[in-house]
């Protein structure tokens, strides 16, 4: 069973910087793509970045040229380095996975994963 888990997320003030980490396990054939996802309280949850296998990547208008997504295949894992942190960006940051992987019962089934969910929160 394919399972994510994130790490990095803590208190930091504006400006600063963080770097959170995915770690993807499990009976995985082949990983489409991977992303980050955010939720701050009272909103939906929204897209932050991806990186698919081709390596393109997408981001949210907001954390351009401020966050960067990236991928250690060796590793199953995928991280994110965001710069220049604002109030704004306080929220817990999930991590997604587009998957091809087996179950609990061998069978191979693709679909999204989710990690547990990590904090960040940007205050002075």
């Amino acid at each position: 069973q394919v399972q994510l888990v994130e790490s990095g997320g803590g208190l930091v003030h504006p400006g600063g910087s963080l770097r959170l980490s995915c770690a993807a396990s499990g009976s995985i054939f082949i990983t489409y793509s991977m992303g980050w996802y955010r939720q701050a309280p009272g909103n939906e949850r929204e897209l932050v970045a991806a990186l698919n296998s081709e390596g393109t990547t997408n981001y949210a208008d907001s954390v351009k040229d401020r966050f960067t997504i990236s991928r250690d295949n060796a590793k199953d894992t995928i991280y994110l380095q965001m710069n220049g942190l604002k109030p704004e960006d306080t929220a817990v940051y999930y991590c997604n996975g587009d998957i091809l992987g087996k179950d609990r019962l061998g069978n191979y089934q693709r679909r999204i994963y989710w990690g547990q969910g990590t904090q960040v929160t940007v205050s002075s």
